[in-house]
Formats: C-alpha cells, structure tokens, sequence
C-alpha cells in the first residue's frame, strides 16, 4: 500500500515514493511558494523564550489595592 499524504501548499493528495518528485509537495510550483513564504517569513518555527510566561505582566497602575 502507498501512503499518501496532503501537500502542505493546496492539500492535493501526494503518493509518498521515489518517484514523487517534489514530495510532499504535489508539484514544483506548491513548493516555490512555500519557500518563498518561508523567505518573506510568513512561517516560523516557534521559539520557546518567546512563550508567555504564567505570571500575568506587572499592572501599569501598581500593585493591587486589597
């Protein structure tokens, strides 16, 4: 059985073989685009020092008044 899978770019099923040629993508055109998202940075892998921490930011008003 072949597996298949989704072209990251349009979703079209791709045969994952030797002979898919610009797999996972289904064509050379779904993965130029890709590539130029990558380069105009429309994708990112996250950073994790990015993350939000758990602790709320500080209130610009001071601290709270109990």
């Amino acid at each position: 059985m072949v597996k298949m899978v989704a072209c990251p770019h349009c979703g079209r099923p791709v045969e994952w073989t030797e002979i898919s040629r610009w797999r996972p993508f289904c064509s050379e055109r779904c993965r130029l685009i890709d590539l130029g998202d990558w380069i105009e940075e429309n994708h990112r892998i996250s950073d994790p020092t990015d993350a939000p921490s758990e602790d709320p930011p500080p209130s610009e008003d001071g601290p709270p008044h109990h």
